[in-house]
């Protein structure tokens, strides 16, 4: 042991690292660099390259008709984005005809004019009954009645319509997957819809299909259905129709895609009204508790409530009230009201 403690010298033992060092880099480096320097590794690029390269002319045709699909529903998408653009614009200025014939009435301009009329000589004497004879709580309430109250009412049955169009719309779709399914074309599709499903979805497509007798291509037909319904599941399915049309392409699939959306967007909705539920009912409560306790001041003591009607100073305090009132029910309205 001794022999070999003298033989292991620090001259030799540093050596010895260093040759060991010296082979772990370079078994690194020739590890790191072989696939290159042998050539191994362009031949494996070379090998896949060629192995993705299309093996026929059927394959080559094949991948030029799915790139030549690809940029067409790519120039669909764009024009629709510019025409929902321009829809949207148009949307924000819509004219009082087109919200009557939105909301599912079948009134004339004059028909209006005459509804605002009427509505205007009954909350006047409405304002005279519950003013007690006072002309400017009578003039307030007949300028509700002949300009809000009919706009109000319009905007209503607008509202309430779509919201019918939006829960019939899916089970629309789902006939027109089924039939195309079943090999029907799709207009024939759309017609079985206008038969089969509720209003207003089935005079909506009842629409579509007589706008097609009339020469006009399906797709023209179904695009004009967000006009008369803007709402964006109608759209959604005008954009569908229009690049199957267009571009070809599944038509059941896409559809049954659209369906499981609109169900989806659905159920969004209600489930945001669920979670704002309480906070409108607190509003509403809010609301309502002047009138509330302005009504058991008056059974209770109705002298002292009535000075607020009967003196000047009172009305103008009855009107500031009323003001700010607006101003926080619109302020809590914005609070409440989601859109996605």
């Amino acid at each position: 042991m001794s022999g070999f403690e003298e033989f292991l010298t620090p001259e030799i033992t540093g050596l010895a690292v260093a040759l060991l060092v010296m082979l772990a880099v370079g078994g690194i480096i020739y590890s790191l660099f072989q696939p290159a320097l042998s050539g191994s590794k362009r031949r494996d690029q070379r090998v896949n390259a060629v192995a993705a390269r299309p093996q026929s002319e059927n394959q080559r045709k094949a991948l030029r008709d799915v790139d030549r699909r690809k940029r067409s529903i790519q120039d669909q998408l764009k024009e629709f984005e510019e025409r929902q653009k321009a829809k949207q614009d148009k949307q924000q200025k819509v004219p009082l005809k087109v919200k009557i014939e939105q909301a599912g009435l079948t009134w004339e301009t004059h028909h209006f004019v005459i509804f605002s009329i009427v509505a205007g000589v009954v909350f006047l004497i409405l304002g005279l009954i519950i003013g007690g004879g006072n002309l400017y709580i009578a003039a307030g309430f007949g300028f509700a009645g002949s300009l809000g109250f009919p706009r109000w009412y319009v905007a209503s049955k607008r509202k309430r319509r779509f919201n019918a169009f939006l829960e019939e719309l899916p089970n629309g779709v789902d006939i027109i997957v089924r039939g195309v399914k079943a090999g029907l074309p799709l207009s024939d599709c759309i017609k079985v819809v206008a038969r089969e499903a509720r209003d207003p979805v089935a005079t909506e497509f009842r629409k579509i299909t007589e706008t097609q007798i009339m020469g006009i291509s399906l797709a023209d037909a179904v695009g004009k259905l967000p006009e008369r319904v803007p709402l964006p599941e109608a759209n959604f399915f005008a954009i569908v129709v229009a690049i199957q049309q267009k571009a070809g392409g599944g038509l059941a699939e896409a559809l049954n895609n659209l369906s499981k959306v609109l169900r989806g967007r659905k159920a969004m909705k209600r489930k945001i009204k669920a979670l704002s539920a309480e906070a409108k009912s607190s509003a509403g409560i809010i609301g309502s508790l002047p009138f509330f306790v302005g009504g058991i001041m008056y059974l209770i003591s109705p002298k002292y409530i009535m000075v607020l009607f009967e003196t000047t100073a009172g009305n103008i305090i009855i009107a500031g009230g009323l003001f700010w009132m607006f101003c926080g029910i619109m302020v809590m309205r914005a609070m409440i009201n989601f859109d996605f």
